[in-house]
């Protein structure tokens, strides 16, 4: 029987021939470079998260929260795509080891996760750190984000 892994893997190993992955893995300059910003982009976004989700289970009563979610959230997205933009660059460089890596397919499980849950608490209505729904999808989505930065750093040792 063939395994996901071993369907896609030629598909992979193609892609990541392509000259601008070569060049992308070839330049000693670039991967690290990537890794940085990616870096920078995780600490914005966990940085944000945890005073918004803070906020949310009924910490920095002083933060107004009309606020913080006008003014931090949008900082949020900006913290992501900086992610999102540089976690595809490097995998694309390493794309046939990646996918076999369990770290990265937790990784992007909980990144999964965290959207879904982003989702549904924007979506249920205002925001309300009175409710006992919030303040669970604040705590959720706290430990959620802990648990992609720490998968994400187990890549590189699995």
């Amino acid at each position: 029987m063939t395994t996901p892994i071993q369907t896609i893997a030629p598909v992979l190993l193609a892609f990541e021939k392509l000259p601008f992955i070569v060049w992308l893995k070839s330049n000693a300059l670039v991967y690290p470079a990537l890794e940085t910003i990616h870096i920078t982009g995780i600490a914005l976004v966990l940085g944000v998260m945890i005073v918004v989700d803070s906020r949310l289970l009924g910490l920095h009563r002083k933060l107004d929260l009309a606020l913080v979610k006008s003014v931090l959230l949008p900082w949020v997205l900006v913290g992501f795509s900086i992610c999102a933009t540089t976690g595809l660059l490097m995998f694309a460089s390493r794309a046939s080891d990646l996918i076999a890596n369990r770290a990265f397919v937790i990784k992007l499980i909980l990144l999964m996760l965290a959207g879904t849950n982003a989702g549904i608490l924007h979506t249920r209505g205002k925001l309300d750190d009175a409710d006992w729904t919030t303040k669970m999808q604040a705590l959720i989505s706290l430990l959620i984000w802990l648990a992609v930065v720490t998968a994400g750093r187990w890549i590189a040792y699995t």
